[in-house]
C-alpha cells in the first residue's frame, strides 16, 4: 500500500509527526521539571519570592502545559481534515460556485479558511481565558469584551487583510514566474505600514491610552529619553487591567509614530526607580537597534519561504498529494500557510536565541543608564506578580521562550552588580 504514498505525502507527513511529537514531548518534559521544583525556591530568590507564590507559578505553569497538550494534539488533527482530509477542497468548491473569478474566489477562500481555523481554536482560547486564567486570579476580560474583542479582529481582517490577499494572489497570476519576488516587496512593505499604524490606528480598538499623568515619574522619564536620545509621540498608560492581571511594558511603532506604553498594572506594581529600569531595557531595545535586526530576519525568512512555495507551484504532485485536487494559485498559498509552521518549529530555538541576545543587550544598556539592580528587583516582581516559573525545563524554554530564563538573566545582571560595589568608595 506505501508504494502508491507520494514523496509530498510522506514527507507532509513525516513532518506533522516530528513537529507534533516534539512538542508534546517538550511539554511533557516542562510539567515534569516545574513539578519537580516546585517545592524548592531558587537561591537567588529565596529572599525574595515566598515559597507559596513559587507553587502558585509551578502550578499555573502546569496548568498551561496541559491545555498546549490538548491544543498541540487538536492542531495536528485540524491540520490533517484541511490537507489530506479535504476541507480545502470543500470550501475552494463552495465558493467556485459563485463563479467570480480566480482572484476574488481565492480571497473568498483564504479569508474564510482564517476565520474557520480561528474557530476551531476559539474553545482553547476560551478556556484559557476563563478557566486557566480566571483560576489563578489573572483573568478580568468580561464575556461582552472577550466576543467585541473577536469581533473587532473579524473586521479588520476583512479591511486589511482582503485587499493584501487579493493584492497577493493577483501578483501570483499575473507577475510571472518571479511572482515570489513581488509578492515579498509587497509582503515587506505591509509590515513596515503596520508597525506605523499599529501604535495609532490600530491598538486603540481594543485599549484605551491615556497620557501619564504623574508629573514627577513623566519628568524622571522625560530626563532617561534625552542622555539615551529616544524621540517618542508620547509616554502612555494603557488600560490593561481591563482584560489581565499580568503588567508589561513597551515601546512600539516605526519613525516618527514612535511611543512609550505602560500596563496600568505595572505602574501599581513597581516603584519609580524600578520603572525607570524597566524603561531604560525597552529603550536599549531601540538603541540597539533591535527592531530593525528582527525586520531584516524576517525578510530573509519570508523572502526564503516565498521562493520555496515558488518552486513548490511548479511540482504536480504538490496539490494532489496534499489533498487538493483542484490546483489553484491560491490553494498553494493556503496550503504553504498551514504546512510552513510544521517547518518552523524546529527554527524556533535560533529565533529564540537571537531574541534572547537582544534581551542581554537591553539589559545591558538599562544597567549602564540607571543601576542593575533596580531592573533586578523590577524583573523579580514581575515575575512574582506574573506567576512566571523560575524553573523552567532548558530544553522546552530554548524552543519556547523568547526571553532568557529567570535565573539566567538575573545572574546575567548580577554579574554587573558586583563590578559597581566594588568601585563604590
Amino acid at each position: 500500500m506505501t508504494e502508491n504514498v507520494q514523496p509530498f505525502t510522506l514527507a507532509f507527513l513525516a513532518l506533522l509527526v516530528l513537529s507534533t511529537g516534539l512538542r508534546l514531548w517538550l511539554t511533557l518534559r516542562q510539567l515534569r521539571h516545574v513539578q519537580a521544583h516546585a517545592d524548592a525556591v531558587p537561591d537567588p530568590f529565596r529572599t525574595r519570592i515566598p515559597l507559596a507564590a513559587h507553587r502558585k507559578a509551578a502550578a499555573y505553569t502546569q496548568a498551561r502545559a496541559r491545555l498546549q497538550l490538548a491544543e498541540t494534539l487538536w492542531e495536528a488533527l485540524v491540520l490533517l481534515g484541511w490537507t489530506l482530509g479535504g476541507g480545502i477542497d470543500l470550501l475552494d468548491g463552495f465558493w467556485r460556485g459563485f463563479a467570480w473569478g480566480p482572484v476574488a474566489t481565492g480571497t473568498a477562500v483564504l479569508l474564510s479558511a482564517f476565520v474557520l481555523s480561528a474557530l476551531l481554536e476559539l474553545p482553547f482560547s476560551v478556556y484559557h481565558t476563563f478557566v486557566v486564567e480566571a483560576r489563578f486570579g489573572f483573568n478580568r476580560t468580561t464575556p461582552a469584551t472577550f466576543v467585541t474583542d473577536l469581533l473587532k479582529q473579524g473586521v479588520l481582517l476583512v479591511v486589511l487583510g482582503g485587499p493584501l490577499v487579493a493584492l497577493v494572489l493577483w501578483l501570483m497570476d499575473r507577475a510571472g514566474a518571479l511572482w515570489w519576488f513581488d509578492v515579498w516587496v509587497v509582503w515587506m512593505g505591509f509590515t513596515l505600514l503596520m508597525l506605523w499604524a499599529w501604535p495609532t490606528l490600530i491598538a486603540p480598538l481594543f485599549n484605551r491610552f491615556t497620557p501619564l499623568e504623574d508629573e514627577a515619574l513623566k519628568s524622571r522619564i522625560e530626563r532617561l529619553l534625552a542622555r539615551t536620545g529616544f524621540h517618542s509621540r508620547g509616554i502612555f498608560v494603557m488600560d490593561g487591567s481591563r482584560r489581565s492581571g499580568h503588567g508589561n511594558a513597551y515601546f512600539t511603532g516605526f519613525g516618527r509614530s514612535k511611543r512609550i506604553v505602560f500596563f496600568d498594572t505595572l505602574l501599581e506594581t513597581l516603584t519609580p526607580d524600578e520603572i525607570e529600569a524597566v524603561l531604560a531595557h525597552e529603550l536599549g531595545h531601540f538603541r540597539r537597534r533591535h527592531v530593525q535586526k528582527q525586520l531584516a530576519v524576517l525578510a530573509l525568512l519570508s523572502f526564503a519561504g516565498l521562493r520555496l512555495l515558488g518552486w513548490l507551484m511548479t511540482q504536480p504532485d504538490f496539490f494532489t498529494t496534499l489533498g487538493v485536487h483542484h490546483p489553484s494559485t491560491y490553494a498553494g498559498l493556503l496550503l504553504f500557510l498551514f504546512v510552513m509552521p510544521l517547518l518552523g518549529t524546529f527554527l524556533q530555538p535560533v529565533l529564540n536565541a537571537f531574541s534572547r541576545r537582544h534581551e542581554f543587550e537591553a539589559d545591558d544598556f538599562a544597567a549602564r543608564q540607571t543601576h542593575p539592580r533596580r531592573l533586578i528587583d523590577a524583573l523579580v516582581k514581575l515575575y512574582r506578580d506574573n506567576a512566571s516559573t523560575l524553573t523552567p525545563d532548558p530544553l522546552y524554554s530554548a524552543f519556547h521562550d523568547s526571553h532568557p530564563p529567570a535565573p539566567v538573566r538575573i545572574a546575567h545582571l548580577e554579574q554587573q552588580v558586583h563590578p559597581l560595589q566594588e568601585a563604590s568608595p
